[in-house]
């Protein structure tokens, strides 16, 4: 793509010899109405572009070895490597130029590995099957479809999960939806057999039964509103099981089988505010709750295969802990000696019972992969991750947790990150970064390359939870559905005032950010509280809801109608065009930075040209960043690093200058 990067200053600069004292955009970016970026920036901020960490992806079903996801020095992309032993030499697994979204070795002999990626961000994500030996990959889905995997109990097949993309943003068009359900010989693809078609979108959490006759299946709308199916797996006849008849809607998510296959382990919401661990059992239909004691969501388990432990994840107001259950009583055993951090990846080894392995990161660390040896309650590292030499990540800050009374008294809560008072004395200017979703939530967690606006720039950094965040409840997450979209924004507003009382914070010098529905927030933010703010970054972000769901792809739009309200109603539909930050655009009088990948197929990058068009009319700076071989976010080293120095640039200019 052609570099595009307005100003005769740059213009003249670029072509003598002080080019080389700026970053140009590589080919696959478009900077438009960016600055040139100075070459200093990137050297500054280089040391922060370095973190290279580990993560979780499968054991090997017959060694105590692993698969892990790690990005090499020098390399553009997180690959997939063959771990064998804690701390162990890593072996490349796979070489390509988009990141591997899942990988799994073949279940009964681990001579091959399943795998899934798309092309370029688009998520038309494809399965293959790799032959280890010659590192050769075969087709196992169809094309022009999303699809997912899941393996049968007995390792012979995988269970494929298609929906058809139709590429709406560019004019493709699907009135119906439906999901396919295929089985598939990964030895022999063209072995193909179709299950079963089921309507519409939302299906996922594919499990089956340890004698691969019935599969466990959830239809989800909402996090409140799913629905759990018991398939046939050779019929693919479905019953469904929760709610029961005449109980109201509910959340249900992540199924285990026991070993005699009466018993479905789940999590669900059903019965309070938050997600519970239950069990379902098929004999007298009863649901049952394990974890009624702990307030706070399950965010996620994992059964042993022996079927006697039951590993939960608890998101304890942002911050994981590990929490051990036996798996036959329900009883929660002695909390497991896990180091604090936020939690992934968590799964049990087949052979070898009672090996537990997990990815696990923290404010500290860039994420490293362990091991926990239920039997004798130990904890082993795998891996040690990777920061540029000068860069030491244990010492940097942990955030305090804000918590505060919004414009109608709902208290709502954030994360705030402090650069150290030593060397960055009085008030700091801040940055408020907006999590997506909308049901999404800050967490405690590694902070990446932001790291360097607190060490190196003094920047304070607040996440905010404002209503809608996932857990705080079933009630605070539906409190900003269709009508009640802006008083979420309100709560960043809140915060905003809340600002001007800390003793730490520069409330005449703050920015908003976003990502996605975050992107949104960003924007509104802009439209309502100009006056307050010295600019806003808009990543990936919904500009108005009507020309986001007309163009986000069909498997999506009645999933998101619901959270945003169906704009297909006249009363919705005025309301959409109302609070849209596009049709309110001349409110925004600060600077703007817009980030977004031309693949995108869940914001469309059409809701990043209409934006950038309307708010340049205002007479005020607007940045545009376009890369046109990412999706929703950028994955790529390259693309990543110039979009954080062009940020550096934006916050240098609009906060410290």
């Amino acid at each position: 793509m052609r570099q595009l990067i307005l100003g005769a200053a740059v213009a003249l600069c670029l072509a003598s010899a002080c080019a080389q004292d700026v970053v140009t955009p590589n080919a696959n970016l478009l900077a438009d109405g960016i600055p040139a970026i100075p070459k200093a920036i990137a050297d500054k901020v280089a040391l922060y572009t370095e973190f290279r960490g580990y993560g979780f992806m499968d054991w090997h079903p017959k060694e105590r070895s692993m698969l892990v996801r790690h990005r090499e020095a020098g390399a553009n992309i997180a690959q997939i490597h063959w771990l064998k032993s804690p701390g162990g030499k890593l072996e490349r697994i796979t070489d390509f130029p988009d990141p591997v979204s899942a990988a799994t070795f073949a279940p009964k002999h681990g001579n091959y590995i399943v795998y899934s990626r798309d092309a370029g961000g688009n998520e038309a994500t494809q399965v293959f099957r790799m032959d280890l030996s010659t590192r050769q990959s075969t087709l196992l889905s169809t094309a022009d479809e999303r699809s997912v995997y899941s393996w049968t109990r007995s390792g012979d097949r995988v269970l494929i999960e298609a929906v058809p993309l139709d590429k709406t943003a560019t004019g493709g068009t699907r009135a119906q939806v439906a999901t396919t359900l295929t089985f598939v010989d990964p030895l022999k693809p063209e072995a193909r057999t179709r299950l079963a078609e089921l309507p519409g979108g939302g299906w996922g959490s594919f499990r089956f039964t340890h004698d691969d006759a019935t599969i466990a299946a959830q239809q989800y709308r909402t996090p409140n509103d799913s629905d759990v199916f018991l398939i046939d797996a050779k019929t693919g006849a479905r019953e469904k099981i929760l709610p029961k008849p005449g109980a109201s809607a509910a959340g249900y998510t992540g199924f285990e089988w026991s070993r005699d296959n009466q018993r479905l382990f789940l999590t669900t919401n059903q019965g309070g505010e938050f997600y519970e661990l239950a069990v379902y059992d098929r004999r007298d239909k009863s649901l049952t709750v394990l974890s009624r004691h702990i307030p706070w969501d399950i965010e996620n388990f994992s059964l042993s295969a022996d079927g006697k432990l039951l590993m939960a994840v608890v998101n304890h107001n942002g911050r994981d802990e590990a929490r051990l259950f036996d798996a036959a009583t329900g009883k929660e055993l002695p909390r497991p000696d896990i180091p604090a951090g936020s939690i992934g990846g968590g799964q049990w080894h087949e052979a070898q019972h009672g090996q537990l392995a997990f990815s696990l990161n923290s404010p500290q660390s860039p994420g490293d992969v362990y091991s926990y040896d239920a039997a004798s309650g130990k904890t082993e590292r795998w891996t040690v991750a990777a920061s540029a030499p000068g860069v030491k990540p244990d010492t940097f800050v942990s955030p305090e947790l804000v918590q505060i009374k919004s414009f109608d008294g709902l208290a709502v809560s954030g994360w705030l990150f402090l650069p150290d008072a030593a060397k960055f004395p009085g008030k700091r200017p801040l940055l408020v970064s907006f999590h997506g979703g909308p049901e999404g939530q800050s967490t405690v967690r590694f902070m990446g390359r932001y790291n360097y606006f607190l060490n190196e720039l003094g920047l304070a950094i607040l996440m905010p939870n404002v209503r809608g965040s996932r857990g705080y409840g079933k009630t605070f997450l539906d409190l900003d559905n269709g009508y009640l979209r802006k008083d979420s924004v309100k709560d960043g507003g809140a915060f905003l005032s809340w600002a001007t009382t800390h003793p730490r914070l520069n409330a005449s010098r703050i920015v908003v950010s976003g990502g996605s529905y975050g992107g949104y927030m960003s924007l509104a933010t802009a439209v309502d509280y100009s006056p307050l703010i010295r600019g806003a970054i808009d990543v990936v972000g919904i500009s108005h809801f009507v020309t986001f769901l007309n163009n986000t792809e069909s498997y999506r739009r009645d999933l998101r109608r619901v959270e945003y309200g169906d704009e297909r109603d006249p009363k919705m539909r005025a309301f959409h065009e109302q609070i849209a930050p596009l049709n309110n655009a001349a409110a925004i009088k600060v600077p703007l930075f817009v980030v977004q990948g031309k693949n995108d197929p869940r914001v469309p990058y059409t809701e990043a040209q209409q934006i950038v068009s309307a708010v340049r009319k205002n007479g005020v700076p607007v940045w545009y960043l376009l890369a046109d071989n990412e999706g929703h976010g950028f994955r790529r080293k390259a693309n990543a690093d110039f979009e954080f120095f062009a940020t550096v640039k934006f916050l240098e200019t609009t906060l410290i200058d």
